[in-house]
């Protein structure tokens, strides 16, 4: 797919998803967010980077560990998102975290300008992760840390389906290659290639928990990465989506609700001295 124009799908999509996405995914994505965030250890009076920082939700977790003294930068490709970044961390007074719109792969920002820095549930989105990963080396100092998280092995994430499904009413793939960071050593190979060193990975099977249909639907449908193309259905479409995803998770369902399988894979590293 042309990047230029993944990066518009990306960037109109997560426009779109922003009202849902916490909703749909905070709770759902905490485990793999702790986990990079002991991976990758703030300090206090560091300075991070939180590349695809979403609504804020590493960022401002970053912002309390390296105290007043530590700055936080995030950085994002959907506008939208930033903007309610930022509008949280107003209104709860956090005052050392920024917040910009700015693409993975290209941030105007100087050479080693950060001790650390984290790419929570991202690197699948953009279109050359490579290049993403190198300019986080390019922007982390000398013996500084970074952290990613990406999906895990398609197999083993029981939600998977949601891309076939709309990928069969679209003109392209929505994620062509969202599960191939997550895919045996890739991830590690990519860190390697990109200048880190002392690589290591940990993958983290987990549980999304779902009260209801809607709530999983609303999640992959609304909150997540096909919210662009599902904004764009029309009612019978959304319908039969519906009821395509709900059979594709019916053996996950327990009462009302569901719980389905998920692994993330966490990947930590070093710049170099």
């Amino acid at each position: 797919m042309d990047a230029k124009f993944q990066r518009r799908i990306q960037r109109y999509g997560w426009d779109r998803a922003v009202g849902d996405y916490e909703l749909g995914w905070q709770a759902q994505l905490a485990p793999a967010h702790d986990l990079m965030l002991d991976v990758v250890a703030p300090q206090r009076g560091e300075r991070m980077l939180d590349v695809a920082c979403g609504t804020g939700l590493i960022s401002l977790r970053l912002a309390s560990a390296v105290g007043e003294h530590g700055c936080v930068v995030g950085t994002d490709i959907s506008e939208r998102m930033v903007e309610a970044a930022a509008t949280v961390a107003a209104a709860r007074d956090i005052r050392n975290v920024q917040f910009f719109h700015h693409d993975a792969e290209a941030a105007p920002f100087p050479d080693a300008s950060f001790d650390a820095a984290v790419c929570a549930l991202g690197l699948m989105y953009v279109p050359d992760p490579l290049g993403a990963l190198r300019e986080m080396r390019r922007l982390v100092r000398s013996g500084g840390r970074v952290a990613a998280a990406v999906w895990g092995a398609r197999g083993r994430c029981g939600w998977a389906a949601v891309f076939p499904i709309t990928d069969a009413r679209v003109a392209s793939e929505v994620c062509p290659l969202f599960f191939q960071l997550g895919t045996g050593d890739t991830l590690a190979r990519a860190m390697a290639d990109a200048g880190f060193t002392d690589v290591r990975l940990e993958r983290l099977q987990t549980t999304l928990a779902y009260a209801s249909d809607e709530a999983a639907l609303g999640a992959v449908f609304r909150g997540g990465p096909v919210a662009l193309a599902y904004g764009r259905f029309d009612d019978a479409t959304r319908q039969a989506v519906h009821d395509e995803y709900l059979d594709s998770i019916a053996a996950y369902r327990v009462g009302d609700g569901y719980r389905i399988p998920g692994e993330f894979l966490v990947a930590a590293a070093r710049a170099p001295f």
